[in-house]
C-alpha cells in the first residue's frame, strides 16, 4: 500500500512498476489565479485526469462535485486503471489539484492512491524526464468502485451540525474570504464563512510548493490536539479543502470527510432562503 505521500525520488526508481498509473491532475485555470511554468509538459507515461468535466458530475449545479459511482468506475476503466493498480497523482502547480483526486479515489474505496509531493516543478527540478502532453491509448481497466459515504457529507448535514455540532468544520480558503473581507472569485457570491466554522487556509500547510514537515503540520493543526469530533473540510468547490485534509490525515487520527459542495454550494442556498 502506498503512503498518502511520496517523492520524487521514489517515483523515479518505480517507474518500471507494472501496477503503477500515473495520473496528471493539472487543469487549465484555477480560482486561485496560479500560474504554472510547465502548462505543456507530463511526466513521461502520465495520463490525465479532466477533474472540470469528466470527473465532476454532469448534472450537478456546483462545480466539481463527485460524480457517481458508476460514472468514476466508467471513467477510470478507460484510463487503464485496475483493481490492482498503484496510483501516483501529481499536478503543475507543485500541489493543488491532486489531493482533490486522491480523495476522490479514498471515497471510491481505492486507498492504493499517492500524491507527488512537490508535483510536476519538483519533478523537473530534479532533473526528472518529461514529454509534451498527449493522449495516448490505453486498455480498458477493470478498476471497481465502492463508494464510501462517510467521506463525503453534503449540504444537510453541515446545516444540522450547525446545532449539534457532531463535528468540526475546517474551511481551507484565504483568511479574507472566510472573514468577509475579501470579495469571492466567483462572480455574485458573497464571502463569509458557515457558522461554527474555523479557518486553515490551504497555504498554511504547504512550503515551496510541497506539504510543510511533520513538525510544522502538527504544529498548524496544534489547535486541534484535544479535539476528538470527527473533521469536515470545506473551501471554495471542493478543491483545496482535500489539501488540508491530507495534511491533517498525516498528523491527526480524527475521521475526516468533505462537504464537497462546499461554500459555492452554501452561500448560493442560503442567499435563496435570504
Amino acid at each position: 500500500m502506498l503512503n498518502s505521500i511520496i517523492s520524487s525520488r521514489w517515483l523515479r526508481e518505480n517507474l518500471n512498476n507494472p501496477d503503477l498509473i500515473i495520473l496528471d491532475a493539472s487543469q487549465v485555470t484555477n480560482q486561485a489565479g496560479k500560474k504554472t511554468e510547465f502548462e505543456n509538459l507530463q511526466i513521461n507515461g502520465a495520463r490525465h485526469v479532466d477533474l472540470k468535466n469528466t470527473f465532476s458530475d454532469a448534472n450537478s449545479e456546483f462545480a466539481n462535485t463527485l460524480p457517481s459511482q458508476e460514472d468514476f468506475e466508467k471513467e477510470v476503466r478507460k484510463l487503464g486503471i485496475n483493481a490492482s493498480s498503484k496510483i501516483v497523482v501529481y499536478d503543475n502547480l507543485g500541489i493543488y489539484t491532486s489531493p482533490r483526486v486522491w480523495w476522490m479515489f479514498k471515497a471510491m474505496g481505492h486507498g492504493n492512491v499517492a500524491i507527488l509531493d512537490g508535483g510536476l516543478p519538483d519533478w523537473v527540478k530534479q532533473g526528472f524526464e518529461t514529454e509534451q502532453k498527449l493522449i495516448s491509448k490505453v486498455e480498458t481497466g477493470n478498476f471497481e468502485a465502492n463508494f464510501q459515504p462517510d467521506l463525503v457529507v453534503d449540504y444537510s448535514y453541515v446545516l444540522s451540525n450547525i446545532k449539534t455540532e457532531n463535528s468540526l468544520l475546517i474551511d481551507a480558503r484565504s483568511a479574507g474570504r472566510f472573514n468577509g473581507t475579501e470579495s469571492d472569485p466567483r462572480k455574485g457570491l458573497k464571502s463569509g464563512h458557515i457558522e461554527n466554522s474555523i479557518n486553515i487556509p490551504f497555504e498554511s500547510v504547504l512550503e515551496n510548493g510541497k506539504f510543510k514537515p511533520m513538525a510544522a503540520l502538527s504544529a498548524v493543526f496544534e489547535v486541534l490536539q484535544n479535539e476528538n469530533r470527527p473533521i469536515v473540510f470545506s473551501c471554495g468547490s471542493g478543491i483545496t479543502a482535500c489539501i488540508v485534509m491530507l495534511a491533517a490525515d498525516l498528523v491527526l487520527d480524527n475521521k475526516k470527510a468533505v462537504y464537497d459542495g462546499s461554500w459555492t454550494e452554501w452561500a448560493e442556498r442560503q442567499n435563496l432562503k435570504e
